[in-house]
């Protein structure tokens, strides 16, 4: 079955910008489904649910906003497999129990448009990746504390046994299922930025002897094991991507050929998408912290281009495009099939529909900072700053690219106070 998801329609006698004509062509995935242009709105944390988890009207008018900028494929915010494990207050909440209507309006929102486009769900697990005032016994696959000063806001991790790994597979595959029974186009499983997944595939975070640890084949029999029984529930015709790590920026995680090997395999277990970022918590490199790429504009090109001769499956990259003209030359280049954009989008959502209209469109406010490093790190300012701006538009305000940085860090604290005294649900 094939899906048309318009995304950017130029008039009856317009065809593709000539500045961007790459940007701009469709895109067929494997198994089906057809994306009408090559931008991909990569997933942010909404942070806008509430206790219950579920999406509310926030979450509908943010979509809403971002389905009429014209981009190809929306994926979601990070959605959580089990309540007891979130990365941020906020976050969504998807398992066997949860009413899926609320889900079924946020897919309304995006998808009852005469020019819909596609909109993925992606589902996570954070390990120990989840702050103090949230999880009290966080899980990893070892118990390898976070480090790089990250000690004062996360406990340290409890090891994984093996039945409560088979058990959160299955949560991963339900959560994919019940993605799909809502009227999501596709799923993608977050392996990158040093969530749960991120960590089974790291030699420094995963320091098992068993079947889950050890050799890299063992270390990825968990991505594997997801994969194989998402697919189970979903078919081979439903889209299934997968967000990893080009490499961990740190000494001893994962990364290089280990990095290839796993496309590889993985395009032999049918994922239909891979995009490329890196870094985790540690070294936040999908922020621009670190850039060791030929082109500022594309942090892990480099890496999208050496993996080509590992799949013939498509392929994004994601962190620092800003340009029309970068983003056109990634593309034409051959090294990438899409252009993934989170930043970017949260504060103009209707950056693709902008960027076809101008040549020497460029979108960049740089790095909102405080001034204090050390405060601009305890409250993730590179991340949070883009979450006040989806904040803004799920109030019905448009993003402002003015803000100040202290703004983001007063709203922050305020929430993080509130939250670290919210009965979470068990």
């Amino acid at each position: 079955m094939t899906r048309t998801a318009p995304g950017f329609v130029p008039s009856p006698d317009q065809t593709a910008p000539d500045h961007a004509p790459n940007l701009y062509s469709p895109l067929d995935l494997p198994g089906g489904g057809r994306l009408a242009n090559r931008f991909l709105k990569s997933a942010m944390s909404e942070v806008l649910a509430g206790p219950d988890g579920l999406p509310n009207t926030g979450h509908m008018r943010v979509y809403d906003r971002w389905a009429a900028g014209g981009t190809g494929l929306l994926v979601s915010g990070n959605v959580m497999v089990d309540p007891s494990a979130l990365g941020e207050p906020g976050n969504l909440i998807l398992e066997a129990d949860t009413d899926l209507d609320p889900y079924k309006r946020l897919v309304a929102a995006v998808r009852d448009r005469p020019d819909a486009p596609e909109f993925w769900m992606q589902i996570n697990h954070p390990g120990k990746q989840s702050p103090k005032f949230l999880t009290s016994e966080p899980v990893a696959p070892s118990a390898v504390p976070l480090g790089k000063g990250l000690e004062a806001s996360f406990r340290p991790p409890r090891a994984l046994r093996g039945d409560e790994i088979r058990a959160l597979v299955d949560r991963f595959a339900i959560t994919a299922e019940l993605a799909g029974q809502a009227g999501f186009t596709g799923v993608q499983i977050h392996g990158a930025h040093g969530y749960l997944v991120s960590q089974f595939l790291s030699p420094h975070h995963n320091r098992r002897e068993d079947e889950w640890g050890g050799s890299r084949e063992n270390r990825r029999r968990f991505v594997v094991e997801i994969v194989r029984a998402v697919r189970q529930r979903l078919g081979d015709d439903f889209p299934v991507g997968i967000k990893m790590n080009s490499a961990d920026f740190q000494r001893g995680g994962f990364g290089g050929d280990e990095a290839i090997d796993l496309i590889r395999v993985l395009s032999a277990e049918g994922i239909s998408l891979f995009e490329i970022s890196g870094g985790t918590y540690e070294a936040p490199a999908m922020t621009g912290a670190k850039q060791s790429t030929r082109e500022r504009e594309a942090y892990f090109l480099d890496f999208a281009e050496s993996a080509r001769g590992a799949t013939d499956r498509p392929i994004a990259v994601t962190g620092g495009f800003r340009s029309v003209a970068a983003m056109e030359r990634a593309v034409a280049s051959g090294a990438t099939d899409m252009v993934g954009l989170a930043r970017g989008l949260c504060i103009d959502p209707e950056l693709p529909r902008h960027a076809a209209e101008d040549p020497a469109y460029c979108i960049d406010i740089g790095h909102p900072g405080t001034g204090f490093r050390v405060l601009d790190k305890m409250f993730m300012l590179a991340v949070a700053y883009y979450e006040t701006q989806i904040g803004r538009m799920a109030k019905n305000k448009h993003p402002d690219p003015r803000l100040s940085a202290w703004r983001t860090v007063l709203s922050n604290g305020l929430a993080l106070g509130r939250a670290a005294f919210r009965r979470r649900r068990a």
